[in-house]
């Protein structure tokens, strides 16, 4: 599985901490940066994971910055990306099974490394259901359409 991973500067630490977990379970990471904790603008790394997904060149995104609020209202402005900003297992598992979330965000200053991790890697193994959620989903889609 390809995961394409960005932060800004308040998310650097914790995205570096994700990415060398995250290849130490096999996944295949795409680091979009940021590579430094000098101050940038979360809304370019939004953008750059997110147009790695919607070209199909990742799987799925981890997007950190202070809160993952910035960043999920970021990503969620490209057409095709559904970004869920969350802090509790129950938001992971179910922004994945209902929503077909296809980016997660994270706050590094909500939350501790570990249970990020733990945030993150449940996202990824988590399915999504279908069925009725999937006639949602393309209500979403539709929504895209009409702007």
């Amino acid at each position: 599985m390809r995961v394409a991973i960005g932060a800004d500067h308040a998310g650097y630490k914790l995205k570096e901490f994700l990415k060398k977990r995250l290849q130490d379970c096999g996944y295949s990471i795409v680091d979009v940066g940021t590579f430094s904790e000098d101050s940038v603008d979360y809304p370019d790394y939004a953008y750059e994971v997110s147009n790695l997904i919607v070209n199909g060149k990742a799987d799925f995104g981890v997007l950190v910055c202070g809160t993952g609020l910035g960043m999920s209202i970021a990503a969620n402005k490209i057409r095709g990306i559904r970004a869920a900003a969350c802090s509790n297992i129950f938001e992971s598992i179910m922004s994945r099974r209902h929503n077909d979330a296809n980016i997660i965000c994270v706050g590094s200053r909500v939350i501790g490394d570990e249970h990020a991790f733990l945030l993150v890697k449940t996202f990824l193994e988590e399915p999504f259901e279908g069925g009725r959620h999937q006639r949602r989903v393309e209500k979403i889609k539709q929504l895209e359409e009409k702007g």
